[in-house]
């Protein structure tokens, strides 16, 4: 079953920040098919939104975690995981 994952970030991504690197960095460390990052770099507005793209894109879990930027710039999950669908 593929799965994805919606990594909702809490405050502002730092000037340097890239998301492709980070949905990379995040793919290594979790077990998703696709990522989606919920800032306002990436162009989802909402959950809704990306929870939408995953599923048109064949996900059959999907599943969503907080994340914030550390002081050093990386992204970081925080918190539980929320099941979306699944």
């Amino acid at each position: 079953m593929k799965s994805g994952l919606i990594v909702y970030v809490v405050g502002k991504e730092p000037s340097n920040w890239d998301a492709d690197f980070g949905k990379k960095t995040i793919k290594q460390n979790i077990r998703a098919d696709l990522v989606e990052i919920i800032t306002t770099q990436t162009g989802h507005f909402d959950v809704l939104d990306a929870w939408r793209s995953l599923i048109i894109r064949g996900m059959k879990q999907v599943t969503c975690r907080i994340g914030e930027f550390t002081p050093n710039g990386a992204l970081a999950l925080t918190g539980r995981e929320l099941r979306l669908c699944g």
